[in-house]
């Protein structure tokens, strides 16, 4: 057994791609993913899901979420941090 083995080195950058979910001044992290292409592919999806309820949400005078993906730090998490749901701010604040 003389072969030797290269592991993968553990990255210095604890850098996550997020979706952040913005609101007038308040902003969000709803999501994160390991990788940009996830990160894009769910604020596509949250997207499509707040054009789906486009009448609801004008109905309801509620604020439409504008989301954006943005390199976040896993240490500026807050420590309670959950991931929101797409619709989660229509229950009148912004979880």
């Amino acid at each position: 057994m003389s072969e030797v083995v290269t592991l993968p080195r553990a990255s210095s950058d604890d850098t996550l791609w997020g979706v952040i979910a913005s609101m007038g001044r308040s902003s969000r992290v709803a999501e994160v993913f390991s990788n940009r292409n996830a990160a894009l592919a769910d604020r596509a999806w949250r997207e499509q899901q707040v054009q789906a309820y486009a009448s609801f949400i004008r109905l309801a005078k509620q604020p439409v979420p504008n989301y954006s993906v943005a390199p976040v730090k896993r240490a500026d998490l807050p420590r309670g941090w959950r991931p929101l749901p797409a619709l989660g701010f229509l229950r009148g604040k912004f979880m």
